[in-house]
């Protein structure tokens, strides 16, 4: 009676997460869409309202101050070539 009841109660959960997302993922998905379409087009019209000239390039990096490696680029291996 138990496995009966476990079986009817997965089924029932099946299809009725069939039917909500039939009606449900559409509308989500055209929300996610119209979302990331309104910010791209955001983007683009702050991209076209500065003042940058075409082809400059701008890179937000901050300085290495005196005294400090630049941990980024990797370990330094010191090696002899053989002849």
């Amino acid at each position: 009676m138990g496995l009966l009841r476990t079986l009817l109660v997965i089924v029932t959960f099946y299809y009725l997460f069939k039917i909500i997302s039939r009606y449900v993922m559409p509308f989500l998905l055209k929300r996610f869409i119209n979302k990331m379409q309104n910010k791209a087009q955001q983007q683009q019209n702050n991209h076209q309202q500065s003042n940058m000239k075409e082809g400059e390039t701008i890179i937000d990096k901050k300085p290495i101050k005196e005294g400090q490696s630049n941990n980024s680029v990797g370990e330094y291996v010191d090696y002899e070539e053989i002849d």
